[in-house]
């Protein structure tokens, strides 16, 4: 939004200030993933993209460095946990906003806020301790496996997207869901045809944060996954994501190991330019 003032000494300052403040924020990301790419150099050539994509196993010290593994219990964990945290973040949105009673509706709020600042290794002790027993108990197998790893990453993001779709509800114009009232739509139904399409641009868009968060989490996955590199076939047999490899094997990799390493490290890059796909989506209209 321009402001039709004629600019003062002060004025030139601030816009400077803040050309200077966008540009460095613009420009975190490349210097990141500049480094990544020198980093991940060695690796392009040896073994190449080709190998680490496509081969299935991972055993660094004879040179196998197989990551399609790592990378499909990575999106196995991140989908398999959005699957389960949409319907519940979404839910929890709407009867916070349309149908709790006026003491609840603030405190679900809060709650949901305090849920998204607990660290990610509160959750991972949460699940080493209740959630992996209580797996291995009346499933069978090790516990510590995909659905350990989906169900509390599924937690850890139901805030993300609760919060968003919240604002998104809040963001509907009462005259709107007034007007759907007045023709005698019940509550739900205001709900179901008029208020969620109207926020389907702000929900999506929590979504898909959501989903960049699940990509890119470390502790938590690294405490409870297993961290055994297989293909994620079965949802009680471990499995070992790209972040957790990292956190891994990074502080004892060396040469072509250590290449492959931040490969994988500019493959996770991809979650930023998920959280930034809502604001290009948007602009376009396609939100």
């Amino acid at each position: 939004m321009r402001f039709p003032l004629r600019r003062s000494h002060l004025d030139r300052v601030l816009r400077g200030g803040l050309i200077a403040a966008a540009v460095a924020a613009g420009s975190i990301f490349l210097l990141v993933f500049l480094f990544l790419l020198k980093e991940a150099g060695p690796s392009f050539s040896n073994p190449g993209p080709k190998a680490m994509l496509t081969d299935a196993d991972w055993y660094p010290t004879t040179g196998s460095f197989g990551m399609l593994p790592m990378l499909l219990a990575t999106l196995a964990t991140a989908f398999g946990g959005l699957l389960l945290a949409v319907p519940v973040g979404v839910g929890a949105a709407v009867f916070a906003r349309y149908f709790a009673p006026r003491f609840l509706a603030p405190l679900l709020r809060r709650l949901m806020e305090l849920l998204a600042g607990i660290p990610s290794v509160v959750f991972g002790l949460w699940g080493l301790l209740v959630l992996v027993p209580g797996i291995s108990e009346s499933l069978g197998g090790p516990g510590q496996s995909l659905l350990a790893a989906t169900l509390v990453l599924a937690l850890m993001i139901v805030p993300t997207i609760a919060l968003t779709a919240d604002a998104a509800l809040r963001a509907v114009p009462s005259t709107v869901l007034l007007g759907a009232t007045a023709l005698g739509l019940s509550r739900g139904s205001v709900v179901r045809r008029v208020a969620l399409p109207t926020a389907a641009a702000g929900i999506r868009s929590g979504i898909l944060l959501a989903l960049a968060r699940g990509l890119g989490e470390t502790m938590a996955v690294l405490m409870i996954a297993g961290n055994k590199v297989q293909a994620p076939y079965d949802l009680l047999q471990p499995v070992r994501t790209l972040s957790a490899n990292l956190a891994l094997e990074l502080g004892y990799a060396s040469e072509a190991h250590r290449s492959v390493l931040f490969f994988g490290g500019l493959l996770l890059t991809t979650t930023v330019l998920l959280s930034l796909m809502p604001r290009f989506l948007a602009r376009e209209g396609t939100l």
